[in-house]
């Protein structure tokens, strides 16, 4: 995933479905209208180890179309036709920071990426407290950091961060470091549990 592919409001949702594989035909159908709602990029991610957990998120070029886009029957076709039982609960927000610890070259493959859906005591703090520790962060593997902020609470964030490979991700699980206060309340009350997972599929979607 680059900044190009995100630009900076997502729509993004965190489910379980009996067949991912029908995630992908499904969106692409309808590309037609994810693009008349605004959306300019699709990815989809696939959980490594639990079974039948997606990731999806939607790109979109404004934050107004976002209520229409949640309320289309694009989203609740796509849910039914996936098989999901439970409408899941879905994150909308902008880009505040990406932090990124030195220039790379791209690489490759993309890597694996940890997501996590919290409520923090301060939103700024934490961006401050990344930013300090970017040294640590590249020691620990990771390459890149995005935090997004919901639109209808200041304290709810989506961060993901991606890692060179599933070893590098699942040490920084078990041993996070101490400015990764989010780590510890994904999967608190609503919100799912980390997103350990690679990119499956990605689209543009032309305007």
């Amino acid at each position: 995933m680059s900044d190009g592919d995100i630009h900076s409001m997502v729509i993004a949702s965190d489910y379980r479905v009996p067949d991912p594989t029908k995630v992908w035909p499904f969106l692409a159908r309808n590309k037609a209208a994810l693009s008349n709602m605004g959306a300019h990029h699709v990815l989809v991610y696939t959980s490594n180890h639990d079974h039948g957990r997606v990731l999806v998120m939607i790109g979109v070029h404004s934050r107004e179309p976002i209520v229409e886009l949640l309320r289309s029957r694009v989203f609740f076709d796509w849910f039914d036709e996936a098989g999901i039982e439970d409408i899941p609960a879905v994150f909308a927000g902008e880009i505040i920071d990406r932090f990124v610890p030195a220039p790379q070259p791209d690489p490759a493959a993309p890597g694996v990426v940890v997501a996590a859906i919290a409520s923090v005591d301060n939103v700024a703090i934490l961006t401050a407290e990344v930013g300090a520790a970017m040294d640590r962060f590249a020691v620990a593997g990771i390459r890149k950091t995005w935090v997004f902020q919901a639109f209808d609470d200041d304290h709810e964030v989506l961060i993901l961060q991606e890692f060179a490979d599933e070893r590098s991700a699942r040490e920084w699980i078990e041993h996070p470091d101490a400015a990764a206060q989010w780590m510890s309340r994904a999967g608190a009350g609503a919100y799912p549990p980390l997103f350990v997972g690679q990119m499956s599929d990605i689209m543009r979607i032309e305007a």
